[in-house]
Protein backbone atom coordinates (compact mmCIF):
# COMPACT_ATOMS: atom_id res chain seq x y z
CA UNK A 1 0.00 0.00 0.00
CA UNK A 2 1.24 3.34 -0.56
CA UNK A 3 2.84 5.23 2.45
CA UNK A 4 2.02 8.67 3.33
CA UNK A 5 5.10 9.87 1.12
CA UNK A 6 2.74 8.81 -1.99
CA UNK A 7 -0.13 10.91 -1.25
CA UNK A 8 1.36 14.03 -0.10
CA UNK A 9 4.51 14.49 -2.99
CA UNK A 10 1.91 13.95 -6.03
CA UNK A 11 -0.51 16.69 -4.33
CA UNK A 12 2.65 18.91 -4.27
CA UNK A 13 3.50 18.21 -8.19
CA UNK A 14 -0.78 18.56 -8.91
CA UNK A 15 -0.53 21.53 -7.29
CA UNK A 16 2.62 23.59 -8.83
CA UNK A 17 2.11 21.92 -12.58
CA UNK A 18 1.07 24.84 -14.48
CA UNK A 19 2.13 24.97 -17.99
CA UNK A 20 1.39 28.83 -18.95
CA UNK A 21 0.38 27.63 -22.06
CA UNK A 22 -2.51 25.48 -20.94
CA UNK A 23 -5.48 26.27 -18.88
CA UNK A 24 -6.43 24.35 -15.56
CA UNK A 25 -9.59 23.28 -17.38
CA UNK A 26 -6.88 21.58 -20.00
CA UNK A 27 -4.64 20.07 -18.14
CA UNK A 28 -5.94 16.02 -16.36
CA UNK A 29 -3.48 14.85 -13.61
CA UNK A 30 -3.60 11.63 -12.33
CA UNK A 31 -2.79 10.41 -8.93
CA UNK A 32 -2.50 6.31 -8.56
CA UNK A 33 -5.43 5.74 -10.85
CA UNK A 34 -5.62 2.75 -13.42
CA UNK A 35 -4.13 3.60 -16.85
CA UNK A 36 -6.17 1.81 -19.08
CA UNK A 37 -3.87 0.96 -22.73
CA UNK A 38 -4.69 -1.11 -24.95
CA UNK A 39 -8.01 -1.50 -26.75
CA UNK A 40 -7.29 -5.38 -27.07
CA UNK A 41 -6.67 -6.47 -24.26
CA UNK A 42 -9.25 -4.08 -22.19
CA UNK A 43 -7.84 -5.38 -18.84
CA UNK A 44 -4.61 -4.51 -18.79
CA UNK A 45 -4.06 -1.37 -17.15
CA UNK A 46 -1.07 0.37 -15.33
CA UNK A 47 -1.51 2.69 -11.82
CA UNK A 48 1.63 5.49 -12.32
CA UNK A 49 2.17 7.40 -9.28
CA UNK A 50 1.68 10.77 -11.09
CA UNK A 51 0.75 11.97 -14.86
CA UNK A 52 0.30 14.81 -16.47
CA UNK A 53 -1.93 14.96 -19.61
CA UNK A 54 -2.26 18.32 -21.47
CA UNK A 55 -4.70 19.02 -24.23
CA UNK A 56 -7.55 17.27 -22.62
CA UNK A 57 -10.18 18.59 -20.69
CA UNK A 58 -9.85 18.13 -16.72
CA UNK A 59 -12.90 16.67 -16.58
CA UNK A 60 -14.69 13.47 -18.35
CA UNK A 61 -16.38 14.71 -21.18
CA UNK A 62 -16.17 18.04 -19.43
CA UNK A 63 -18.41 17.24 -16.77
CA UNK A 64 -17.28 14.61 -14.38
CA UNK A 65 -14.56 13.33 -12.44
CA UNK A 66 -12.61 10.64 -13.90
CA UNK A 67 -11.88 7.48 -12.00
CA UNK A 68 -9.66 5.80 -14.66
CA UNK A 69 -7.74 7.31 -17.42
CA UNK A 70 -8.80 5.25 -21.05
CA UNK A 71 -6.19 5.81 -23.39
CA UNK A 72 -8.73 4.82 -26.40
CA UNK A 73 -11.29 7.07 -25.18
CA UNK A 74 -9.09 10.16 -24.57
CA UNK A 75 -6.94 10.02 -27.63
CA UNK A 76 -4.06 11.52 -25.56
CA UNK A 77 -1.08 9.77 -23.91
CA UNK A 78 0.33 11.97 -21.02
CA UNK A 79 3.15 14.04 -21.90
CA UNK A 80 4.96 13.46 -18.51
CA UNK A 81 4.96 10.06 -16.23
CA UNK A 82 6.47 10.11 -12.58
CA UNK A 83 7.16 7.02 -10.36
CA UNK A 84 8.72 6.74 -6.80
CA UNK A 85 10.83 4.00 -6.51
CA UNK A 86 10.55 1.72 -3.82
CA UNK A 87 12.38 -1.40 -2.97
CA UNK A 88 9.35 -3.25 -4.12
CA UNK A 89 8.78 -1.41 -7.53
CA UNK A 90 12.62 -0.32 -7.97
CA UNK A 91 13.18 -2.84 -10.87
CA UNK A 92 10.14 -2.66 -13.07
CA UNK A 93 10.14 1.06 -12.61
CA UNK A 94 13.47 1.26 -14.13
CA UNK A 95 12.91 -0.94 -16.88
CA UNK A 96 15.08 -3.94 -15.12
CA UNK A 97 12.44 -6.89 -15.91
CA UNK A 98 11.29 -8.52 -18.60
CA UNK A 99 7.89 -8.92 -19.70
CA UNK A 100 6.79 -12.54 -19.19
CA UNK A 101 5.55 -14.70 -22.22
CA UNK A 102 1.68 -13.85 -22.80
CA UNK A 103 1.50 -11.48 -19.94
CA UNK A 104 0.98 -7.99 -19.69
CA UNK A 105 3.80 -5.39 -21.49
CA UNK A 106 6.07 -4.31 -18.19
CA UNK A 107 5.82 -1.11 -17.17
CA UNK A 108 8.82 0.39 -19.09
CA UNK A 109 7.59 -0.79 -21.82
CA UNK A 110 3.72 0.28 -22.08
CA UNK A 111 5.13 3.79 -21.23
CA UNK A 112 8.02 3.76 -23.88
CA UNK A 113 6.91 1.85 -26.61
CA UNK A 114 3.56 1.50 -26.71
CA UNK A 115 2.07 4.77 -25.45
CA UNK A 116 5.44 6.89 -25.89
CA UNK A 117 5.29 9.01 -23.54
CA UNK A 118 7.76 11.61 -23.93
CA UNK A 119 8.79 12.60 -20.31
CA UNK A 120 9.23 9.62 -17.84
CA UNK A 121 10.89 10.58 -14.33
CA UNK A 122 11.78 8.24 -11.41
CA UNK A 123 12.34 9.89 -8.19
CA UNK A 124 14.08 7.61 -4.90
CA UNK A 125 12.82 9.52 -1.34
CA UNK A 126 15.34 7.82 0.48
CA UNK A 127 18.24 9.55 -1.85
CA UNK A 128 16.35 12.04 -3.25
CA UNK A 129 17.33 11.13 -6.53
CA UNK A 130 16.15 11.84 -9.65
CA UNK A 131 16.35 10.00 -12.61
CA UNK A 132 14.59 11.59 -16.01
CA UNK A 133 14.30 9.85 -19.41
CA UNK A 134 13.38 11.32 -22.52
CA UNK A 135 12.23 9.59 -25.33
CA UNK A 136 14.38 9.98 -28.65
CA UNK A 137 14.16 7.59 -31.65
CA UNK A 138 11.76 5.79 -30.28
CA UNK A 139 13.50 4.93 -26.88
CA UNK A 140 14.19 6.18 -23.62
CA UNK A 141 17.41 7.89 -23.17
CA UNK A 142 18.48 9.52 -19.64
CA UNK A 143 18.61 13.22 -19.61
CA UNK A 144 20.88 15.53 -17.27
CA UNK A 145 19.79 18.63 -15.40
CA UNK A 146 20.61 21.88 -16.39
CA UNK A 147 22.81 24.64 -14.75
CA UNK A 148 20.31 25.14 -12.50
CA UNK A 149 20.06 21.45 -11.73
CA UNK A 150 16.52 21.57 -13.14
CA UNK A 151 15.07 19.13 -15.42
CA UNK A 152 13.41 21.00 -18.16
CA UNK A 153 10.61 20.23 -20.32
CA UNK A 154 10.38 22.80 -23.44
CA UNK A 155 7.22 21.53 -24.40
CA UNK A 156 5.86 23.24 -21.53
CA UNK A 157 7.76 25.73 -20.79
CA UNK A 158 8.59 24.45 -17.08
CA UNK A 159 10.99 22.23 -15.27
CA UNK A 160 10.97 19.46 -12.48
CA UNK A 161 13.56 20.09 -9.48
CA UNK A 162 13.82 19.46 -6.01
CA UNK A 163 13.51 22.40 -3.34
CA UNK A 164 13.86 21.84 0.96
CA UNK A 165 10.79 24.04 2.31
CA UNK A 166 7.59 22.76 4.59
CA UNK A 167 4.60 21.19 2.87
CA UNK A 168 2.17 20.99 4.23
CA UNK A 169 3.47 21.22 7.94
CA UNK A 170 6.37 18.97 6.86
CA UNK A 171 9.84 19.68 6.33
CA UNK A 172 11.78 17.56 3.86
CA UNK A 173 13.24 17.81 0.44
CA UNK A 174 10.53 17.55 -2.26
CA UNK A 175 9.96 17.46 -6.17
CA UNK A 176 8.39 20.60 -7.27
CA UNK A 177 7.61 22.20 -10.82
CA UNK A 178 9.46 25.83 -11.80
CA UNK A 179 8.76 27.85 -14.56
CA UNK A 180 11.14 28.49 -17.18
CA UNK A 181 13.24 30.98 -15.59
CA UNK A 182 13.97 28.37 -12.88
CA UNK A 183 11.16 30.28 -10.44
CA UNK A 184 9.40 28.41 -8.37
CA UNK A 185 5.58 28.15 -9.38
CA UNK A 186 3.28 29.00 -6.13
CA UNK A 187 0.85 26.61 -4.63
CA UNK A 188 -2.54 28.23 -4.12
CA UNK A 189 -1.79 28.52 -0.66
CA UNK A 190 1.31 30.39 -1.13
CA UNK A 191 0.00 32.34 -3.82
CA UNK A 192 -2.74 33.18 -1.10
CA UNK A 193 -0.05 34.09 1.37
CA UNK A 194 1.68 36.17 -0.47
CA UNK A 195 -0.63 37.97 -1.68
CA UNK A 196 -2.23 39.08 2.34
CA UNK A 197 1.93 39.71 2.89
CA UNK A 198 2.08 42.30 -0.08
CA UNK A 199 -1.34 43.74 1.26
CA UNK A 200 -0.15 44.39 4.89
CA UNK A 201 3.29 45.88 3.41
CA UNK A 202 0.96 48.31 1.04
CA UNK A 203 -1.76 48.93 4.23
CA UNK A 204 2.10 49.78 6.33
CA UNK A 205 2.98 52.04 4.24
CA UNK A 206 0.07 53.99 3.54
CA UNK A 207 -0.36 54.25 7.06
CA UNK A 208 3.37 55.32 7.65
CA UNK A 209 2.23 57.67 5.05
CA UNK A 210 -0.73 59.04 7.11
CA UNK A 211 1.42 59.34 9.95
CA UNK A 212 4.11 61.24 8.06
CA UNK A 213 1.61 63.54 6.58
CA UNK A 214 -0.36 64.08 9.89
CA UNK A 215 2.75 64.77 11.98
CA UNK A 216 3.43 67.51 8.73
CA UNK A 217 0.17 69.04 9.40
CA UNK A 218 1.18 68.93 12.93
CA UNK A 219 4.26 70.62 12.81
CA UNK A 220 2.87 73.08 10.59
CA UNK A 221 0.30 74.18 12.89
CA UNK A 222 2.40 74.59 15.46
CA UNK A 223 4.66 77.18 13.91
CA UNK A 224 1.80 79.08 12.83
CA UNK A 225 0.69 79.16 16.29
CA UNK A 226 4.22 80.42 17.27
CA UNK A 227 4.14 82.60 14.98
CA UNK A 228 1.00 84.20 15.62
CA UNK A 229 1.68 84.53 19.39
CA UNK A 230 5.27 86.22 18.38
CA UNK A 231 2.79 88.90 16.04
CA UNK A 232 0.55 89.66 18.64
CA UNK A 233 3.84 89.87 21.27
CA UNK A 234 4.19 92.95 18.62
CA UNK A 235 1.10 94.67 18.81
CA UNK A 236 0.09 93.09 15.21
CA UNK A 237 -2.89 91.39 14.77
CA UNK A 238 -2.68 88.46 12.24
CA UNK A 239 -6.12 88.04 11.24
CA UNK A 240 -5.48 91.37 9.28
CA UNK A 241 -2.80 90.52 7.57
Amino acid sequence: MPDEFHVIQPSLLKETFQPPMYKNEEVFIGIDINFYFDVKHQGWYKRPDWFAAVGVPRLYDGIDLRSSYVIWQEGISPIVVIEFLSKSTEKEDLGKTNREEKSAPTKWETYETILRIPYYITFDRLTNKIQAFRLEGGSYINFLPNNKQLYEIPELEISLGLWQGSYQDLNRIWMRWFDKEGVLIATPLEKETKEKISALVVADKQRQIADQQRQEKETLAKQLEELNAKLKAMGIDPTKL
